[in-house]
């Protein structure tokens, strides 16, 4: 893989997880106490946790890191079987793990060994996950609901656990789209099953579908059209994105709705407006499609900025996190990881182990059924036995 490719994919990563944490402690604020309490230019840098001295991440990044450890499991499975289920599987266990940090302090996961048998993801051996930051209700509920059934589902989109179009599918698919396994399409539509596990209304999952295309082709098909050497601009690859979605889609009665609310970020995104003026016009972000338009419009309106890009995604009364985190997704990918300034990295939760995922995902697994045993022992070990150090297997 290109080294711009891996410094993309940390970007992306990274970046989510730093628009996240910048939003965190605002996400449940109006804005006239955020700008009292911030400044009139709003939060405009961590704000640190007193007892472990960190920003802190949210659901949103724990349950993306979940999402990229599924989907690294099952390019494992893919390469020493040769048949495998579809992504989503792997991600829907993955987020039965998630649903166990919680749900579950560390400690007591520990003490239930019954429990170890059924793991999908190495990230159960990292304590710092096991903390409530806010989840969505939505997908407690559904995966909880997804727990108690005898029979697995394999199409979520055709089986819906409910008519919710919150913004907790898109915020979290992000590392579908960093991924080079299948054709665009199918890989888009993999990102909208995905957020389909939790997430039943099209609006909830079609969102998906945009998100993956556009970090896919941020990261992987940077040169514009065919024979030139120009990279395509973020706005072209926008509008492909909508249009692809609009043909997997077709027919569809939310559609337009989807498409009418990009193309408003776009448009306002290109005009003299004050940010929280044009973020008003796009809604508060808790449900997808303008927790999408948001991100869109912060990414296009700030993409050789990163710092001004999350910052306007966050200050406003909605839904601050999740803006955040898909815009800091879009603007890593975009600037990649040395473009995000070094305040970003510095004091963020988890900021080693979001690396080491983002590393996993640049590296791709190199063993395969034929391989020798113990070829790459920390790849078996993390992705075959599920477990993060040597000491714990």
């Amino acid at each position: 893989m290109k080294q711009e490719a891996i410094d993309q994919i940390r970007g992306c990563l990274l970046g989510g997880a730093a628009g996240d944490a910048l939003g965190y402690p605002i996400e449940f604020m109006s804005e006239k106490a955020i700008f009292s309490r911030y400044g009139k230019k709003g939060i405009t840098r961590y704000e640190l946790d007193p007892k472990l001295g960190k920003a802190l991440i949210s659901d949103d990044t724990q349950m993306t890191l979940f999402t990229a450890n599924g989907l690294l499991a099952g390019e494992t499975r893919s390469k020493m079987r040769g048949i495998v289920g579809p992504p989503r599987n792997y991600v829907a266990k993955a987020y039965q793990d998630w649903l166990l940090t919680q749900e579950m302090t560390f400690e007591s996961y520990q003490k239930a060994e019954y429990l170890s048998s059924q793991r999908t993801t190495w990230l159960l051996d990292i304590p710092e996950l096991f903390a409530r930051r806010a989840p969505g209700n939505t997908c407690l509920a559904a995966l909880r609901n997804l727990r108690r059934r005898k029979q697995e589902i394999q199409d979520y989109i055709l089986s819906p656990q409910n008519d919710s179009k919150g913004c907790g599918g898109v915020m979290r698919v992000a590392p579908a789209g960093l991924f080079q396994t299948y054709s665009i399409e199918k890989l888009d539509y993999e990102g909208a099953q995905m957020a389909a596990i939790t997430h039943g209304h099209s609006l909830g999952y079609m969102t998906g579908a945009v998100l993956t295309h556009i970090i896919n082709r941020i990261v992987f098909s940077a040169p514009g059209d065919e024979g030139s050497h120009e990279r395509r601009s973020l706005k072209e690859i926008i509008l492909e994105a909508r249009d692809v979605t609009r043909e997997l889609f077709k027919g569809d009665v939310y559609l337009k709705k989807l498409t009418d609310a990009i193309d408003k970020a776009i448009e306002l995104s290109e005009n003299q407006e004050e940010d929280l003026r044009n973020i008003h016009e796009l809604g508060e972000g808790w449900v997808a499609e303008e927790t999408l338009a948001i991100s869109l419009y912060c990414s296009l309106r700030y993409q050789n900025d990163f710092s001004a890009g999350i910052i306007a995604a966050v200050n406003h009364k909605g839904d601050s996190d999740s803006t955040g985190a898909v815009t800091g997704n879009i603007l890593g990918a975009w600037l990649g990881y040395e473009q995000i300034e070094d305040k970003w990295k510095k004091d963020l939760e988890l900021s080693e182990i979001i690396l080491e995922i983002a590393g996993d995902i640049s590296q791709g697994c190199r063993i395969n059924e034929y391989s020798c045993p113990g070829e790459d022992p920390d790849w078996e070990r993390k992705y075959i036995f599920c477990r993060w150090k040597a000491d714990q297997t």
